[in-house]
Parts: structure tokens; C-alpha cells; sequence
């Protein structure tokens, strides 16, 4: 179900960044099915353990706080989408993800770093408005 879907006035929902790591939590969760299982407590746990953090981080800070407050929370995202960039890579090498699928996480998590680095800017630059 797509928050577009849902009809109501929570902030995060409006925000392109929070969809988007919406979208990455969706594709890690889908790609880490097919992970050995030796790996449900280790890299498969890890990876979808960061991708909820971003959009929870996006969601928290959205939520009526300072801009501090809200940059802060993107921070912490920024730190978790780091953190998957790394373990896909270790996945990568570990061949439990094909070159099309790592490609494809490597893009949406580019895409995410751009957009909550754009949205920290952003709200940094209205607090000195």
C-alpha cells in the first residue's frame, strides 16, 4: 500500500526522502529473502534493521521538533543509509546478491543519500531565513 493511499496530515508522509526509504525498506526486505538462512540473525538482520531505521529517523524528525532537532534525525538516517551502502556491499561480495540487484540497492540508497542530504539542506537553510 502506497502512503498516497492514506489520507492524512502526518508531515513525513508529504516528504519525497521518507518515500523513497519507504521503497528501499520494501526492495532490502524483498532481496534478503533469498539470503542463506545461516545469515537471518547476521547480515540479513543488519541490513533490515538500517533500512527501517531511515525512514523512522525521517518520520521521528518530521514529527513537531526544532530544526536542530529534525536535522539530527537525518543525520542518524544518513548514518543508516552509510551503513547499508556497506553491508550490500559485503553481501555483494559475499555473492549472495547478483550484480543486477546490488546495482539496483546501490541506486535507490544513492538516490536516498541525495535526497535526505537535499531535505537536511533544506530545512538548515530555512532556520536561517
Amino acid at each position: 500500500m502506497s502512503s498516497q493511499t492514506i489520507t492524512n496530515k502526518k508531515p513525513h508522509r508529504n516528504l519525497v526522502a521518507w518515500e523513497k526509504a519507504m521503497d528501499l525498506v520494501i526492495a532490502i526486505y524483498k532481496e534478503t529473502n533469498s539470503f542463506p538462512k545461516e545469515e537471518v540473525f547476521g547480515l540479513t538482520s543488519q541490513l533490515r534493521r538500517a533500512a527501517i531505521s531511515v525512514p523512522s529517523n525521517i518520520a521521528e524528525g518530521a514529527a513537531d521538533r526544532t530544526i536542530q532537532q529534525f536535522s539530527n534525525f537525518l543525520s542518524n538516517a544518513l548514518g543508516s543509509l552509510n551503513e547499508i551502502d556497506t553491508q550490500l556491499e559485503i553481501a555483494y561480495r559475499l555473492g549472495y546478491l547478483k550484480q543486477k540487484a546490488y546495482k539496483k540497492l546501490y541506486d535507490i540508497v544513492d538516490e536516498c543519500i541525495a535526497l535526505t542530504y537535499g531535505l537536511r539542506k533544506s530545512i538548515r537553510t530555512k532556520k536561517m531565513v
